[in-house]
């Protein structure tokens, strides 16, 4: 088996980290910049432990589904869950778009002060993954810095709303 690759992003939001928290977690908001560029609905949003998060990003005709599973939530600080591609039904599955993506990703959110300020750093594992979808995810973490970029102008802009408010 390939060692499995590890997928980090880090950024510093000029806000505190009870706002930038807000804006990762409340479902209003969360909507606006997860997946610029598509139409994100969130189906359901249960913030705890066990709970769930059900996404669907539109592109156009085509929607990609994703079910999150929370595994650890501890306001503001961290987030941990298991990110997972689905089929309609919620239920894991390939994704259609990229069937070699994995089908389910560790993913642990760290909320850390910085005085007035949070750095927010990201990262993401594939797991129980076949070497396809090692090779996919590695493949593609190359260029997910665009996508999360993208989504974080929008949460700036958030943060910036929350400060005007």
């Amino acid at each position: 088996m390939s060692e499995v690759p590890e997928y980090t992003i880090e950024r510093v939001f000029d806000a505190p980290r009870d706002l930038v928290w807000r804006a990762w977690t409340d479902p209003e908001y969360l909507a606006r910049w997860y997946g610029p560029g598509a139409e994100t609905v969130i189906h359901a949003f249960d913030l705890a432990p066990g709970g769930s998060w059900l996404n669907e990003m539109k592109f156009g005709e085509n929607s990609d589904y994703q079910r999150v599973d929370f595994i650890e939530v501890d306001p503001p600080s961290k987030l941990v869950w298991h990110h997972q591609s689905a089929d309609a039904q919620w239920n894991v599955a390939a994704n259609p778009m990229m069937p070699d993506w994995p089908k389910v990703l560790l993913t642990t959110v760290a909320f850390e002060p910085d005085g007035e300020q949070t750095k927010v750093t990201f990262t993401q594992v594939p797991l129980d993954a076949s070497e396809a979808e090692i090779a996919c995810f590695a493949e593609m973490a190359r260029g997910m810095d665009g996508g999360w970029g993208k989504g974080f102008e929008i949460v700036d802009q958030i943060l910036e709303e929350f400060r005007a408010a």
